[in-house]
């Protein structure tokens, strides 16, 4: 299981948020990253490093190049912590919908 608070601490900088949107278009080379993002080609590596360090990123070598692409598992993970909070809220505004007060789990 991928731990979704060291995904979000790896996404809450601007840069590393738009290296993953670039990844999530396909695998790309540090060099094309540098090109798409206002940081040195230094700084996107140690950004990518920041990233697979949180299971977000993982890379491959091809030639002397490394590919760096999403890890699917992370995205699993970050989409099911929004579905589970997106259901939670459906579930609250249906009942403010209905005006009803939710049940409270009985004081131990």
């Amino acid at each position: 299981m991928v731990a979704t608070s060291a995904l979000h601490a790896a996404l809450a900088d601007p840069t590393r948020e738009r290296i993953v949107r670039l990844l999530a278009e396909g695998e790309r080379s540090v060099g094309e990253i540098a090109q798409r993002v206002p940081v040195s080609r230094p700084a996107v590596s140690k950004h990518l490093r920041l990233l697979e360090g949180a299971g977000l990123v993982r890379f491959r070598t091809e030639g002397t190049r490394n590919l760096y692409a999403l890890d699917p598992d992370a995205l699993a993970a970050l989409r099911d912590e929004v579905d589970a909070l997106w259901r939670v809220a459906l579930n609250r505004y249906a009942l403010v919908a209905r005006n009803i007060k939710p049940r409270r789990s009985p004081k131990k």
